[in-house]
């Protein structure tokens, strides 16, 4: 209302004072709206859409529109087959989940760095399945093969995003997973911990 109706004219001090307040407000609504959206996941009010979709694809097409970093050189590179990971669910929500989770990653580099989004088919207990290894790019194989840990999604700066992105995945059959501190919990190993994640997901389900 303040903005809108300038009469008299304020200053540019209170009409500075006046765009924060609103950019705090919107902060508090979308958190709210996330705080919602987690117990309508947790309770089963919300249903996943079923759609057939390729998920190796949908990341492709997404890679395309993270930039999150760019201006410290920070970059997404998105590697492995483009397609071959046939799904059946709601691919919108998991486009959401999977850039909140590349976000997530690549504002923990201060650059200049490349992080690199691994698509592979594994068997896993005798299922195929759809892995996505994210990693700084030179530690892919060793965040995979150290990945036993849970994925920390409590991290600043982007809401319930992440936590909203775990139960989504995770409401697809989907599995995360992070490197697991080593036993001496150096400082590379916890950057490890910290810059990779592996997601998996069960096919022909």
């Amino acid at each position: 209302m303040l903005q809108k109706d300038q009469n008299p004219p304020m200053s540019e001090r209170q009409l500075h004072m006046i765009d924060e307040a609103e950019k705090s407000c919107a902060r508090l609504v979308a958190i709210v709206a996330e705080l919602s959206e987690i117990g309508k996941l947790d309770s089963g009010v919300i249903r996943f859409a079923q759609r057939q979709f390729d998920l190796f694809s949908l990341l492709g097409e997404l890679a395309e529109l993270v930039h999150e970093g760019s201006d410290r050189n920070v970059q997404l590179k998105m590697v492995g087959p483009p397609e071959g990971a046939p799904m059946s669910g709601d691919p919108a929500r998991l486009q959401t989940a999977f850039q909140a989770i590349f976000r997530a990653i690549l504002r923990e580099q201060a650059g200049p760095v490349t992080v690199v989004a691994e698509r592979r088919h594994e068997t896993v207990d005798g299922a195929p399945c759809a892995v996505v290894v994210v990693a700084i790019e030179g530690s892919v194989q060793e965040a995979y093969d150290r990945a036993s840990g849970p994925f920390d999604d409590r991290r600043g700066g982007l809401g319930l995003a992440l936590p909203l992105a775990r139960r989504v995945i995770e409401g697809h059959g989907g599995r995360m997973r992070s490197p697991a501190l080593a036993s001496a919990a150096s400082a590379n190993a916890d950057s490890l911990a910290r810059s990779s994640v592996v997601i998996s997901f069960p096919l022909g389900s």
